[in-house]
Parts: C-alpha cells; structure tokens; sequence
C-alpha cells in the first residue's frame, strides 16, 4: 500500500504546520500540572474512530499502550458511556471530543461546556480543544491519502 499523496515530501510546508501542532500540545499542554498524555490518547482515538481513519486508529492504539493505557479500556472506547472504566475527567474530555469532533448543529450546548468547563480549567480546556482539532485535521490527511496502516511504530 502506498500512500495518495506523500505531503510530508511535496508540501512540507503542511507537514511542519501539523508538525507545529503536535510540538505544542507534546511541550506545552501536557506534563504534571496539564493534560495527562494518556487523556489525550484517547482523545484521538475516539476522534479517530468517529472520522474512521484507519492510520490514526492504528498509532494512537499503539501510543496509548506504550502510555500504560489498557486494553480493556481502549477495546470499550466506542462505547466508554455504557462502561464504568472512564472517570468524570475522562468522560467530559469524550464528550467533548465527540462535539467538536461531529460539530452538529447545536451539539456545543450550554450544558456540555459546563460539564467540561467543571473539569478542566481555561488553559487545558484550550489545550483539550486544540488538541480535538490537531487529530481531526490528522484524520482528514489519513482518510485522504490512505497512508500504510500498520506501518508505525510507537517512538
């Protein structure tokens, strides 16, 4: 399998723009005091799930073990609400994710963004949002240009 288009190569312009993306949300949003790696794992899992891109689904399954995270949970992801394996943390992070991630009409409610606003302050909510909107954008490259799933290797 070979990829559509190898933006990395003919656009490298577009691949140092993502690439800027991710050195902020791995330098700057996570760490002690911020967002938690693993939260933002399965972040873009879910995303990924939603946008079904196969490449992204394969990587950040894969970062997430690497984190720690378990099988168990990654295997419920698609259906975190029906199990007690997320926290309230976790849980207003996928909802969250699944709003901006599906942005229907009306799907930011007053409601969801003070349940999540309840548990992430300014910064990491800006953080949290940023981060919904860098695998989104990843997820459109990957549906797009259909790179080699099961190519990656986690770092």
């Amino acid at each position: 399998n070979t990829m559509r288009v190898d933006y990395f190569t003919v656009a490298p312009g577009v691949a140092r723009a993502m690439m800027g993306l991710e050195g902020y949300l791995h330098k700057e949003a996570t760490g002690d005091d911020k967002l938690p790696k693993r939260l933002l794992e399965l972040v873009k899992i879910r995303a990924s799930q939603l946008n079904q891109c196969a490449y992204c689904l394969d990587m950040h399954t894969k970062d997430a073990r690497a984190l720690g995270e378990t099988e168990q949970r990654i295997y419920a992801l698609s259906a975190w609400r029906e199990t007690p394996f997320f926290d309230l943390r976790e849980r207003a992070a996928l909802s969250w994710t699944e709003a901006l991630t599906r942005l229907e009409p009306s799907a930011v409610t007053e409601a969801l963004f003070e349940q999540v606003h309840a548990q992430f302050n300014d910064r990491e909510l800006s953080d949290l949002t940023l981060a919904i909107c860098s695998i989104n954008a990843w997820n459109r490259f990957g549906v797009a240009f259909e790179p080699e799933v099961g190519s990656y290797s986690p770092v």
